[in-house]
């Protein structure tokens, strides 16, 4: 309240960035434009694409200001650009990034970070202001049509900075996160694959098995069991491909872990070993369970 009028006085917030550029404005890209124009987070938001037809359809929904194809116009000026494209152009678009503005703040939205980190780290022409981001949200349809302001509240978001990542650019990010509704989860590029081949890459690897095991003829009989455990079967090809190739080590290792697990559940039932059989499933129950509904 203005003390020398009584009036009320609104005053106004100004955004944390003036101007954020988002690569890739499919699912993940359009939510964060969406999230980001809500919370006014940002004077301006511009989507970068390829695609004409998609970079329409994240105007048309709200998820951006304005939109580009070149990358280098779209990002100049950018105080944040967010790589949300396939994994294997993450590092290629972030160089290009850097160069066309070097006084950026990089990061991405990638399923896997340690081999993305390397080759970022390794350019050694020109520093990269880039800190790794892992939004654990999102769904197996694509499209900006698909985006959800509030996609990112609640859920999970990996931030994986290195010894050669500036505390404050670490900082910039995680607040940036908090601020779309995510809790943070700090940890080393290595690590993050590490974990998220057993908690993201082989589930998908195991309901794409599920599905192709099935005959067609028997698709008239299943239920929400089968429909649930091979949902995320329907997610792109290409986009897992690069994942599983990215994490390569990682995913083989997670792949051996299920198969010593899988061993055993024969052996139990081929043996008609009942309480070995009871020990196995009690075991995979509790531990669901521990994650709750």
């Amino acid at each position: 309240m203005d003390s020398r009028s009584g009036r009320v006085v609104r005053r106004c917030r100004m955004p944390q960035f003036q101007k954020i550029a988002i690569i890739g404005v499919g699912l993940i890209g359009a939510s964060i434009g969406l999230a980001v124009r809500k919370r006014r987070l940002a004077a301006e938001v511009v989507g970068i694409g390829r695609r004409t037809s998609s970079l329409r359809k994240a105007k048309n929904v709200g998820a951006v200001d304005r939109t580009t194809t070149k990358l280098a116009s779209g990002v100049q000026d950018a105080d944040l650009a967010i790589v949300c494209t396939p994994v294997g152009a993450i590092a290629e678009i972030v160089a290009q990034v850097a160069a066309a503005a070097p006084n950026c703040l990089i990061t991405d939205a990638g399923s896997t970070k340690e081999q993305l980190v390397a080759e970022i780290e390794s350019r050694a022409d020109t520093v990269i202001r880039f800190v790794g981001s892992h939004p654990l949200a999102g769904a197996e349809c694509s499209g900006p049509e698909h985006g959800q302001a509030d996609l990112f509240k609640n859920r999970t978001v990996v931030v994986t900075p290195t010894s050669r990542t500036a505390l404050s650019d670490k900082e910039t990010i995680t607040k940036f996160w908090k601020k779309l509704g995510a809790q943070i989860v700090e940890l080393t590029p290595a690590k993050h694959d590490e974990a998220l081949a057993a908690t993201s890459h082989l589930p998908h690897l195991a309901a794409a098995a599920i599905a192709a095991s099935t005959p067609e003829r028997y698709l008239q009989l299943v239920a929400t069991g089968w429909a649930d455990t091979t949902r995320i079967a329907a997610g792109d090809a290409d986009l897992w491909r690069q994942i599983f190739f990215a994490n390569r080590s990682h995913v083989l290792a997670a792949m051996d872990t299920f198969e010593g697990h899988w061993k055993a559940f024969r052996l139990a039932i081929e043996l008609g070993d009942g309480d070995k059989l009871t020990t196995l499933l009690t075991e995979a129950k509790r531990i669901r369970d521990a994650l709750g509904n």
